[in-house]
């Protein structure tokens, strides 16, 4: 379809924005463009059909089945929403004084409470924007730690090859060094290697649990104990969180950080849905290292407290994403002690049972059960008769269902990952696979039947090894520069 700038028409208007209410100033001549910008323009009803074209095309949640592995929560309630855009919530200012934002510090207050209370960690910031800088977060209170302490030897993480690819991007972005560990068969850490990676220069480990196979590290209190006995501290990639929250802490099988993905494991927006919020937890040694302010109840109410000369600084400016916590939180009330393990429990039930479905015909990579999500191989069917993962995930597509996550992770060979989450019906759950069975019988019987997929989509097979090594950022006119 045509871009907006394509289907501009010189001097059309559309009326959209209100009057203004503020007023009116120059910038300085300095500052001021020389030539007015180049924007399209378009009239309003060109304009709406445009957008709606775009939602038409796009793919989501409220589509059909989407069990795209690794992403955890795909449930965004509309409460939340209500509860973001309540006034008191939505039309602050980050400057204004503390005593008249004590709903909203109260509101901060009591995420904690719950998050720690569900983690088993004792303070959380909410300040990181999303997962990956909640990474950075953790780390860098590891490296703080380390520092105050005098022990500056400490450099290295440990990792497994199962990790997300965030983990050591993170650690590199630290300063620190990763020491990369195989996986057992099983997909779970080999102890016996991991004592071998630990040293003096240990500074911790970064740890998934269920890791990126869907499997619960049987050897996890083992496992931190090792880190620990070497002066380690062990970090908790809080991304499959979903699968045992309420059910199990990490804080109790050893961990001493943790980062949430409040944007996935508990029902906020993602991607394109919005901002996100990558809360990170702590045990209490290392809290004075937190990114400040943190949230302090006082016998008069909350306060902002910036006195914290320990603090490793800012991650972001002012509190983080503020409406994100608030709607975590209405998620976390609406659940509440008992809804937060059902919907664990549920999750892995929807998982082992979709899984028994697809072992009818596909090759699942572990053995036994499988927390959230569980990955299939199809290194077999491509060698013997050359269908691939991305041949399964472009038929899913002309069947109006989400591929699954492809090629991750990288351990398995031909990997699909698929995590069919907690909200979804039986009667889903059967279609799904009854079509997945349907996709692999006409593979197998004529493989040339899927190579050209999909065929209901507007673009087919784009070449995806020139658009990641060429992409072409920016539109230009071809009447001007593209200003």
């Amino acid at each position: 379809m045509d871009l907006l700038f394509e289907k501009s028409v010189m001097d059309r208007r559309s009326e959209l924005l209100p009057p203004l209410d503020v007023p009116e100033t120059a910038l300085p001549e300095q500052l001021a463009r020389k030539t007015a910008p180049l924007l399209p323009e378009l009239s309003e009803g060109d304009l709406s059909r445009h957008y709606s074209a775009l939602e038409k095309r796009a793919y989501g949640v409220n589509s059909g089945f989407y069990p795209l592995g690794s992403c955890t929560m795909k449930y965004n309630p509309a409460v939340n929403e209500k509860c973001a855009k309540l006034p008191g919530f939505c039309e602050i200012h980050p400057l204004q004084p503390e005593s008249s934002v004590q709903g909203c510090l109260a509101a901060l207050a009591l995420a904690e409470e719950y998050l720690t209370e569900i983690t088993g960690m004792d303070r959380m910031t909410f300040q990181p924007a999303a997962g990956a800088q909640g990474e950075f977060t953790g780390l860098m209170l590891i490296k703080k730690y380390h520092e105050a302490r005098g022990d500056h030897r400490r450099k290295k993480i440990i990792i497994p090859d199962s990790a997300h690819g965030t983990n050591p991007a993170t650690v590199s972005m630290c300063g620190m060094e990763v020491v990369n560990i195989p996986s057992d068969e099983d997909g779970c850490i080999n102890i016996e290697r991991l004592k071998a990676a630990v040293s003096a220069d240990t500074a911790g480990m970064m740890l998934t649990n269920p890791n990126t196979l869907g499997i619960f590290e049987k050897d996890i209190l083992s496992i931190t104990e090792i880190v620990h006995e070497a002066g380690g501290l062990v970090y908790y990639d809080g991304a499959n969180l979903n699968a045992v929250m309420g059910v199990v802490r990490p804080g109790d099988m050893g961990f001493d950080i943790i980062h949430l993905n409040l944007h996935k494991t508990f029902s906020t927006p993602h991607g394109g849905g919005g901002p996100g919020c990558g809360a990170v937890g702590c045990k209490n040694f290392l809290e004075p290292y937190l990114p400040y302010p943190v949230v302090t109840k006082t016998d008069n109410g909350f306060r902002l407290d910036y006195d914290r000369p320990d603090s490793i600084g800012r991650v972001k400016g002012y509190y983080g994403n503020f409406l994100v916590v608030v709607k975590a939180l209405a998620y976390l009330m609406t659940l509440g002690k008992e809804g937060i393990p059902l919907s664990a429990k549920t999750a892995v039930l929807n998982a082992n049972y979709f899984m028994h479905l697809l072992k009818k015909r596909y090759t699942v990579a572990t053995t036994g059960v499988c927390m959230h999500e569980f990955v299939i191989s199809m290194e077999r069917e491509k060698k013997e008769r050359g269908v691939t993962a991305t041949e399964i995930a472009k038929a899913l597509i002309d069947r109006n269902i989400h591929p699954p996550t492809v090629y991750f992770p990288l351990i398995v060979k031909e990997a699909l990952m698929v995590e069919p989450v907690e909200t979804e019906s039986k009667e889903t759950l059967d279609e799904a696979a009854r079509v997945f069975a349907e996709i692999y019988d006409a593979a197998m019987e004529d493989p040339g039947a899927v190579h050209a997929c999909p065929q209901t989509t507007p673009i087919g097979r784009p070449d995806e090894v020139a658009a990641a090594r060429n992409p072409v950022l920016r539109y230009r006119r071809e009447d001007n520069d593209g200003a």
